[in-house]
């Protein structure tokens, strides 16, 4: 029973505001440093491509924000398992604050993607098989987001929100295989962990980078959101009182 107690103790929404006091500001800090070396490096230092010249650059925006965003759907759904499991208030919590951080990484991936799209593909928009099914994710972020403003309970939206966010899981597969089920525009992942990556290592370096920015970024986005969702849910609480009037 004591190995598990550390898992019960991380569902206490007390005990996680206090723990992530300091995590919060070290992973802000963190990723702010991250973000500015890897857009200064990809955006301005990182070679030309051979075929696309600077216009391939926007990927140091777009496949993070894409990546991170299929990612935050992993979050928000087995945060949402485990408040139907365990019926922990908290993971509900981390559930309804990934929503609207996965809806705007989505919204900026599809955005750069059509900005991209434009040079490379003469368009905007194509209804390619990968482009739309990061659509759909990011219509299931919002229908989170809508389900949890649509109920009085807030037991009953998290309930619904939960479901919703496991069934849409089936989508994050095909968001994956996408350009390999089908035929279609959107080019193969370039950085590969099985299989030599087919974009030069120049140019890969700052890529990497931003990745891990963007997943901190996500991670002091999220403890943000939810120590502040904590104070608002638990505000008739004596601790958050005493914060509230300043006690320590």
């Amino acid at each position: 029973m004591a190995s598990w107690q550390w898992f019960h103790r991380l569902g206490s929404p007390k005990w996680f505001y206090e723990k992530t006091t300091r995590w919060t500001q070290v992973i802000g800090w963190l990723a702010l440093a991250m973000l500015s070396v890897g857009i200064i490096w990809g955006l301005g230092f990182a070679p030309a491509e051979l075929k696309q010249g600077n216009s391939y650059r926007i990927i140091y925006i777009h496949v993070p924000a894409a990546a991170v965003a299929m990612a935050g759907y992993y979050v928000m759904a087995f945060s949402g398992a485990v408040g139907l499991i365990w019926r922990m208030k908290l993971s509900y919590m981390v559930m309804k604050c990934a929503a609207p951080i996965g809806a705007a990484l989505t919204f900026a991936a599809l955005f750069t993607g059509a900005v991209w799209g434009k040079p490379t593909w003469g368009d905007y928009w194509v209804w390619d098989a990968r482009i739309t099914s990061m659509l759909i994710l990011f219509f299931l972020y919002l229908g989170v987001m809508a389900l949890q403003e649509a109920y009085q309970n807030q037991e009953a939206a998290d309930k619904t929100c939960a479901i919703l966010s496991l069934v849409g899981m089936v989508n994050i597969p095909i968001i994956y295989k996408s350009v390999d089920w089908w035929f279609t525009l959107h080019q193969p992942a370039t950085l590969k962990l099985t299989e030599k990556s087919s974009i030069a290592p120049e140019m890969a370096y700052p890529l990497i980078l931003m990745i891990f920015a963007v997943y901190m970024f996500f991670a002091w986005l999220l403890l943000t959101k939810v120590r502040v969702e904590i104070l608002h849910r638990e505000v008739k609480t004596q601790w958050v009182k005493d914060i509230v009037m300043g006690v320590k």
